[in-house]
């Protein structure tokens, strides 16, 4: 399924994460015409990379 980006408002906590510049300026354009803040944005996109993971091969690394 593609990643498709929604409102979402939930119980959260504060984390402190850098970002690349580069990404930083990508994703807030994607996000100025959508209805969704920034951490609402990598909140989503966090929780799609990790429904939708390869955990078939064992990588330690």
């Amino acid at each position: 399924m593609a990643f498709q980006i929604k409102p979402n408002k939930k119980e959260s906590e504060n984390k402190t994460i850098r970002f690349p510049l580069p990404l930083i300026e990508k994703i807030e354009n994607i996000i100025k015409s959508k209805d969704v803040s920034f951490s609402s944005f990598v909140i989503q996109a966090c929780e799609y990379a990790l429904e939708n993971m390869d955990l078939s091969t064992n990588n330690n690394n």
